[in-house]
Parts: structure tokens; C-alpha cells; sequence
């Protein structure tokens, strides 16, 4: 990683943001961390979301006594293969940078999250909502050796949508809810089934809990660990909602002090 830039002692503990120009994904990136010590936690913004997007609806505000108390360290990324899948109708550009994005996650941004905490084999909690629910989710059932838990937030898992009809054996891969089924018994499979995937949704205006339901019964056939948590029809797909859920879920996966 290079030019990592100093920012400022925010409120929530130091904050720092590192550019590089990715070799995967072939454009500039960046990636920010709020907080100093603690487990990290990998925090996907929406679709069309940069880096900083959690800061800016609060998220990281609403982490705030976790920051400070040393628990925690939250790192964001751009919204790279999300923004791609809303704004280009190239689908088959869209699955390659997918595909691309989950190698610069594990290849680029895992390493320097590692780097950062000093200890090169800590693993990574990961969240994120509707969207970056998908990216959570992914994360978690491609690399279950790296990440620990995944806290998927009113997500939308099937982008089938964006697929205009055609199919591409790539999108497979990067889809749980296709390739989790046909996993076969081994190493990444016995991995999964030590992780543990949460899924909140809201049932009110704009959430889908039944796209939550259908990657727990995915999980669950698989023998993976997950739960769903149902909402009250208040709880909307909304910041107010994610405010309430995050810090609420990351009590919960953290070490007790």
C-alpha cells in the first residue's frame, strides 16, 4: 500500500485514509479506518456509496463508545463493484468487476487491514446494508478463513436483475446464493460452519425480509450459522434503521471487556 495520508483526530478516535491505484480493478481507491485499537470490522457502504459514507450517515457516530473503549476499529472502502452493477449496462463488465473487487479485497485491502493492526492473521469482521449486506455476505462465504462474522443488514442478495437475462458462469461464483449450495464438503465448507452470519431486517416501507429468509435457508441447508432478526414495521430500509442495528450486533459478536 502506498500514500497513506494522516487526516485528523476525529472525534471517534484517529481516522486515516489510504489511496492506491489498484492493479485489479485498474482506477485509483481508497480505504478509510476510524479508531486505534480493537477487533476490525469491514463496513461495506450502499450501492452507490464511497469510503466515507458511514461517516457522513453516522454510523461511525453511533460506534462511537465502541471506538473509544478500544473494541473496535471500523475500515471502509469505496462501493466499487456495487456503483459499477447501478450505473453500467455492460453486464458483463459488471461481473468481472465483481470478480475483480472480491480479489482486491482479499489481495489488497485484507493485507493493509492486517498491516494496520499489526498482526497478520487477525480475523476480520465484516457488515454492511442492502448492498453492502451482498458484499458482507460474499465476503464471508468466499473467504471464511478470513472473515469471522458478517452482520448483513435489510440486504438485497440477488442481483439476477442486473443480469438482463443473460448468464455468466463468473457471476456464479460470486453469488452465495448460487454457489453456497453446491459447495462440497471440505475446508472452505468446514470453515463456514465456524462462522456465523447474522441477518436484521426491518419490515417496513422498501424492506424485503424474504430476501433474507432465502439466504438463511441457503446457510442453513449447508449447516452454515446464521439467524434472521425480524423488526418491527417502524424499522425502514433506512440509516435510522442501520443506526439502530450496528452497534446493537457489534455488542453482541465482540469480545466482553
Amino acid at each position: 500500500m502506498t500514500n497513506i495520508q494522516y487526516i485528523d483526530p476525529a472525534t471517534t478516535g484517529m481516522k486515516e485514509v489510504a489511496k492506491w491505484r489498484s492493479p485489479r480493478l485498474e482506477q485509483d481507491t481508497q480505504m478509510i479506518r476510524w479508531g486505534y485499537y480493537g477487533t476490525p470490522l469491514l463496513l461495506f457502504p450502499t450501492a452507490g456509496g464511497d469510503a466515507e459514507e458511514v461517516e457522513r450517515f453516522f454510523l461511525i457516530k453511533v460506534l462511537e463508545p465502541l471506538l473509544h473503549a478500544g473494541r473496535l476499529k471500523v475500515y471502509s472502502v469505496d462501493s466499487i463493484a456495487g456503483r459499477t452493477w447501478l450505473t453500467n449496462d455492460n453486464v458483463a463488465h459488471c461481473v468481472w468487476i465483481q470478480k475483480q473487487f472480491d480479489s482486491y479485497l482479499t489481495e489488497e485491502v485484507i493485507p493493509a487491514i492486517r498491516n494496520d493492526c499489526r498482526s497478520p492473521n487477525i480475523e476480520v469482521m465484516t457488515a454492511g446494508a442492502s448492498i453492502g449486506a451482498f458484499n458482507a455476505l460474499l465476503a464471508i462465504c468466499r473467504h471464511p478463513a478470513i472473515f469471522s462474522h458478517a452482520i448483513c443488514m435489510s440486504g438485497t442478495y440477488d442481483l439476477q436483475k442486473w443480469l438482463q437475462g443473460q448468464w455468466y458462469d463468473d457471476y456464479y461464483y460470486y453469488s452465495p446464493l448460487h454457489f453456497v449450495p453446491g459447495l462440497a464438503e471440505g475446508e472452505q465448507l468446514q470453515r463456514l460452519r465456524q462462522r456465523l452470519v447474522l441477518l436484521p431486517t426491518g419490515q417496513g416501507k422498501y424492506e424485503d425480509p424474504g430476501e433474507s429468509w432465502k439466504v438463511a435457508h441457503v446457510l442453513g441447508m449447508k449447516g452454515i450459522p446464521n439467524r434472521v432478526d425480524l423488526w418491527d414495521p417502524q424499522w425502514e430500509h433506512d440509516w435510522v434503521t442501520w443506526r439502530k442495528m450496528l452497534p446493537q450486533y457489534c455488542e453482541e459478536l465482540l469480545p466482553k471487556p
